[in-house]
């Protein structure tokens, strides 16, 4: 007998989203407005001697620019091959093997995987309350729901903000709460927060970041893959209290960042171009745009704080996920479809994009809506 797949990995299968190019992808929630300058200098003007050797063991340039740029301790941030791989490393330090994480379903697709890589049980919250147009995603359930389920406390506690993939920020005053009712023996709290440079800046898109530095319980992640432009270098950073960093940073292991990543990292978060707060202004206009467009054509795209919007199918053409996303394709453009999501039923996920991009997708929407004779 062969030792594999062990029972955990059985009934996991490779991610593979559709990947086929296509002129107007809008499927991945990339930025769209194109990758930050000073990171393109930096891997355009690469000493080829770098590449010979392996990189700093913890990416020290890179977790001191972080600091730099958040105004918190050297010592309370961890980097990573993207922010996934800090969430993956995070489980290990913060749970064994048989302990629970819990978090609110629709999330971010990856935690019940991690979860099971790691063998943790997820436990989702289901939010069975109503939507309506003064809370459309629902109400949001009592934290203490969160902290303690008939099976015993969780060693994990996941959020996501802005959510990934419906766009909800989750307010501070709840999160703080549910940080309270943790106090300092309760779960990890993990905020995933890989689109907050997206959110209004009256939302205090860094405060909980920089609470992070100084909390035993809280965690937040972030990624340089969205607002930077970065996904191809995959960068990502944690905040936290120093001794919980510092048990991140052995979960996770050495050389994660590489040279190239590290040096175009530097340069964008120092970002002495202002490229980011235009890029995210002209984010969040397209935002209120393509929202007013969408709510125009009779249909009902839910607030987001995220460079993309979720839109409900009911009203598209045959209104399932997958037919609407064959459809646009058909026509050149590239979305994110979402089956029987969780209280929103089918959906797609649209990336927020220049004008001449929203147009297209707009252009190839119309076919849909529009009846045929």
């Amino acid at each position: 007998m062969t030792p594999f797949p062990r029972d955990l990995y059985a009934p996991l299968v490779p991610y593979a989203p559709d990947r086929r190019p296509v002129e107007v992808d809008l499927s991945d929630n990339t930025n769209r407005w194109g990758t930050h300058p000073g990171a393109l200098a930096a891997v355009r003007t690469a000493d080829p001697e770098e590449l010979l050797r392996y990189p700093p063991v913890y990416a020290d340039r890179l977790r001191a620019a972080v600091a730099a740029r958040f105004g918190v301790p050297l010592e309370a941030v961890a980097t990573g091959c993207g922010s996934d791989d800090l969430l993956d490393s995070a489980f290990r330090a913060a749970a064994d093997p048989g302990e629970s994480i819990r978090f609110i379903p629709p999330t971010f697709s990856m935690i019940e995987i991690f979860a099971t890589m790691n063998g943790l049980v997820p436990r989702p919250l289901d939010r069975a309350a109503p939507r309506s147009p003064s809370a459309p995603f629902g109400p949001l359930p009592d934290p203490g729901l969160l902290l303690d389920t008939e099976e015993g406390t969780p060693a994990i506690v996941y959020l996501c903000r802005p959510n990934n993939p419906t766009g909800e920020v989750l307010p501070r005053p709840w999160i703080e709460t549910l940080l309270d009712q943790a106090g300092p023996t309760g779960p990890v709290v993990l905020l995933d927060e890989a689109y907050a440079d997206f959110m209004e800046p009256d939302e205090g898109p860094d405060d909980l970041l920089r609470l992070a530095a100084t909390s035993d319980r809280l965690v937040v992640l972030r990624t340089l893959s969205k607002a930077f432009g970065l996904a191809g270098l995959r960068v990502g950073f944690a905040v936290g209290a120093p001794e919980v960093i510092r048990e991140i940073e052995k979960s996770r292991g050495p050389y994660k960042v590489n040279r190239l990543a590290e040096a175009a990292a530097v340069l964008a978060l120092d970002d002495r171009e202002g490229w980011i707060p235009e890029t995210l202004a002209a984010a969040r206009a397209e935002r209120t745009h393509l929202a007013r467009a969408l709510v125009e054509r009779g249909l009902a795209p839910l607030p987001s704080g995220a460079n993309f919007l979720l839109v409900p199918t009911e009203g598209i053409g045959a209104g399932d996920a997958a037919s609407v996303t064959a459809k646009l394709r058909e026509a050149g453009v590239a979305v994110r479809p979402f089956p029987s999501l969780p209280g929103f039923g089918d959906a797609v996920r649209v990336t927020l994009g220049p004008r001449h991009e929203t147009d297209r997708f707009l252009a190839a929407l119309d076919t849909l809506l529009t009846p045929t004779t």
